[in-house]
C-alpha cells in the first residue's frame, strides 16, 4: 500500500470532525452548510486524499494536506484548555464543547492524526519541496482563531435552533 501514513492521517482526521458530529458539537462546516452535506464533504475529501496516496506524482499536495493535518492537531493542542502529562505532553481537558469526561477518546483521535501527519511528512513526501510540509504550520494562530470563532457561532446557533448535532452544545 502506498503511503500508509498520510492514510493514517487522513482517517484520523476524518475521526476527529465524525467524532465531534457524533458528541453533539458540529462539525466544520456544519453550521453553513448543514450537518448531512458537511459529512459529505467531510467523507468525499477523505475518500479523494486515500486516493491520492495512492498516485506516485501527487508529493506536494499530499505535503500540503499532511501539513494542514499536523496544523489542525497543533491547533487544537494549542488552543484549548490543557494539561501536561506525565512525559510533559499537552492533554487536552476540554475543546469545542465536548467536555472533560470525552476528552480520554478525543486525545488519542488528535494525536494519531498528528504523529500521523508528522510521519508522513518525513517518510512519504520526500519529493515535495519541505515548504510545502511546512507553510500549513504557519496558519496555526489563525486556526485557533477560527476554531473559537466557529465555536462561539455553533453555541449561539445550538440555543437558537437545537438539534442532534450541537445538541451538546445547547446545555
Amino acid at each position: 500500500m502506498r503511503r500508509p501514513w498520510t492514510r493514517l492521517a487522513s482517517a484520523a482526521l476524518a475521526g476527529h470532525v465524525f467524532f465531534e458530529l457524533g458528541a453533539g458539537v458540529g462539525m466544520p462546516f456544519a453550521s453553513v452548510l448543514g450537518p448531512v452535506p458537511a459529512a459529505a464533504f467531510w467523507a468525499a475529501a477523505t475518500g479523494a486524499v486515500q486516493q491520492a496516496a495512492g498516485s506516485p506524482s501527487r508529493d506536494t499536495t499530499l505535503a500540503l494536506v499532511n501539513g494542514a493535518g499536523l496544523a489542525a492537531v497543533v491547533g487544537h493542542l494549542a488552543g484549548w484548555p490543557r494539561r501536561r502529562t506525565r512525559v510533559g505532553l499537552p492533554w487536552l481537558i476540554d475543546c469545542e464543547g465536548l467536555g472533560p469526561e470525552l476528552m480520554r477518546w478525543y486525545n488519542p483521535i488528535i494525536y494519531a492524526g498528528g504523529v500521523a501527519s508528522a510521519v508522513a511528512l518525513l517518510r512519504e513526501n520526500r519529493a515535495a519541496p519541505r515548504w510545502a510540509g511546512l507553510a500549513p504550520l504557519l496558519l496555526v494562530p489563525a486556526l485557533v482563531r477560527v476554531q473559537h470563532v466557529e465555536h462561539e457561532r455553533l453555541r449561539r446557533l445550538a440555543l437558537r435552533r437545537p438539534g442532534w448535532w450541537n445538541r451538546r452544545l445547547a446545555l
